[in-house]
Order: C-alpha cells, then sequence, then structure tokens
C-alpha cells in the first residue's frame, strides 16, 4: 500500500474510523488544535466526533459543493489567525474525502488536491485525504493512485468496500507519521495479533478486484439511467461517477424510501434510505449487468405497481 499509494510507509487497521481517527490524532496531538473538514464529510458525520471526544480536536466545518469540493478562498478564510491565539484554536489540518460519498461518490480530480495541498504548505499545515474510495477515484479519473495523493501528508484507503476484503484499512504516511500512528492504534485496540490473517484477504482484494471497479463504474450508471425513466423517480445521472447512485421519490409516490427498502429486501434486494424521499444504492463487484437489470424490474414494480417484462426473475 505504500508503494501504490507513494508514501514511505503503511498501517493495516481494523477500520476506515479508526484510520482517520489516528490520522487526525497524529497531526493535531496537541489538543485544542482545529481540523479544517468538510460540512458533508464522512469524519464530520459518521463517525461519533471522535477527534472531539478522544483527541480534543475542534472541527471547522466548510460548506461542501454538490461536487464535494470545497472552495478554495473558504478553506483559506477559514484558517485561524495565529496572532489571536489567545482567543481561537490554532488550525493543524485540512482533510478531504476522495470519492466524496455524500455528494454521490463524485471524485476530486488531482489539480483541486494539489492546489489544497499549496495552499496547506503555504499556512505550514498538514493534509489528510480520508480515501475510503480513493480507488474508485482513480479508476474515474484515470489518475493513478500516488499521483492523486501525491500532496497529502496521510490517507486513510478503505478495502473492504468496492475492493470486497471482508475488514479493513490502511493508513498511508511518513515513516514517523506511521510510527506514531503505530502507538494510537495500540491505544484505540486496534493492535491485532490475527491481523495476518485479515491481510491475506485484503491483499486479495488489491491484486484481484482493484481492475473490476470499472464494472462497478458502468454498472452504477446503468441502474442511474434505468432508475429515472421509472415514472415517480429522479437521479441526476451527470453526477454518478463512481459506483453510489441516489435517487429521489418524487412527490405522489405510492411509496415512501423506507417502503421501498422493506419491498425489495423481500426480493434481496438491500438499499439504504437517507431521507423519507431519498435512497442511496451502492454497487461492488459481487453485483452483476443482470444483477442491475432485476434491481430495476423489483424497483420499478414497487413504485409504480406495473412489473417489467424485462427485469428476468
Amino acid at each position: 500500500m505504500a508503494r501504490i499509494t507513494g508514501k514511505e510507509a503503511a498501517l493495516f487497521v481494523p477500520s476506515g474510523t479508526m484510520g482517520n481517527l489516528i490520522s487526525v490524532l497524529v497531526h493535531c496531538e496537541i489538543r485544542g488544535s482545529e481540523v479544517i473538514l468538510g460540512n458533508n464529510s464522512h469524519i464530520h458525520i459518521y463517525e461519533n466526533g471522535g477527534i472531539s471526544t478522544i483527541g480534543g480536536v475542534h472541527p471547522r466545518p466548510v460548506k461542501n459543493n454538490e461536487d464535494g469540493t470545497m472552495d478554495i478562498n473558504l478553506i483559506e478564510s477559514a484558517i485561524r489567525n495565529p496572532e489571536f491565539e489567545i482567543c481561537y484554536p490554532k488550525t493543524r489540518l485540512i482533510c478531504l474525502e476522495n470519492s466524496h460519498a455524500n455528494t454521490g461518490g463524485r471524485v476530486l480530480s488531482v489539480e483541486y488536491i494539489d492546489k489544497v495541498g499549496e495552499l496547506a504548505k503555504k499556512h505550514n499545515l498538514k493534509l489528510h485525504i480520508d480515501g475510503a474510495r480513493i480507488f474508485n477515484a482513480s479508476v474515474a479519473l484515470g489518475v493513478p493512485v500516488d499521483r492523486l495523493v501525491q500532496a497529502a501528508d496521510s490517507v486513510s484507503v478503505c478495502l473492504s468496500k468496492g475492493l470486497g476484503a471482508p475488514v479493513g484499512s490502511v493508513i498511508v504516511g511518513s515513516k514517523t507519521f506511521i510510527a506514531r500512528a503505530r502507538i494510537l492504534r495500540k491505544t484505540l485496540g486496534g493492535g491485532m495479533r490475527q491481523v495476518g490473517i485479515l491481510c491475506a484477504a485484503a491483499l486479495v482484494a488489491l491484486q484481484e478486484n482493484v481492475g473490476k471497479l470499472v464494472n462497478d463504474h458502468k454498472n452504477a450508471k446503468t441502474l442511474a439511467e434505468g432508475l429515472n425513466k421509472i415514472k415517480g423517480l429522479k437521479v441526476d445521472v451527470a453526477s454518478v461517477e463512481t459506483n453510489i447512485v441516489y435517487f429521489d421519490i418524487l412527490e405522489g409516490s405510492r411509496v415512501t424510501a423506507l417502503k421501498l427498502g422493506k419491498i425489495v429486501e423481500e426480493h434481496g434486494i438491500l438499499l439504504m434510505p437517507d431521507s423519507s424521499s431519498r435512497v442511496r444504492i451502492v454497487i461492488h463487484h459481487q453485483v452483476s449487468a443482470s444483477d442491475v437489470q432485476y434491481t430495476l424490474s423489483c424497483i420499478k414494480q414497487a413504485v409504480t405497481g406495473v412489473a417489467d417484462e424485462n427485469g428476468g426473475n
């Protein structure tokens, strides 16, 4: 993983949440530090506020755009003036997420990441990338992973999402960073004797499943286009860049997101209601093109009450 990402060293951790937490705490080892991150980012919303509750790190959220980016000028304006450190927490870190899950798996370009990296260096800050789906971003952009994260001081990479390993993430960075991260992993309970077994499966995922991501993206696009043709549903097809599809159930429909989820679950399809009218579906390498057509058929029947003759069994 260190070689693939172009970093000096790497460390296996049980989860992406632990990987992000360790990374933030290494960069912000002084309590009362501040991290700039997206208001719609995974670290800010879905990780139990761990950077605050465990690390004493203050989050400084900046608005995420629909493509997952944060405006460069807004990031810079969020950096605290060190002359007022008597009042302000000290900014030490910027966090990005690529691909950006909550905006539908949108990818951050290498040009954008480089600009954020330049800004970080200008203000003597560190840059961490939550790269839970960095291989998806790499495949979608046609940019090698090491180039995509070149500007980052640390990256967390999940192996159990699109890559299909049963468990685990890897954090990468300098040798000094990883040496400190290893101690924190032990503190947080992530130092497992059984890690070799988990890494064996993760190695298979890296060697065999990265090449399958392009099919995941193709299937996700097909799913999005098909959903958008179903009366009562709406999808921003252009926003589907990787393996995540969000769709909206229009007002007046015979089902809610929760009800739809329960109906299709009976047919072996799992989806996630994001609200009463918004649904998320994620594609992985065990979902085939015919599975996509089957899913479309089941959803169409649930939403419209009309069966799709081409949907299969």
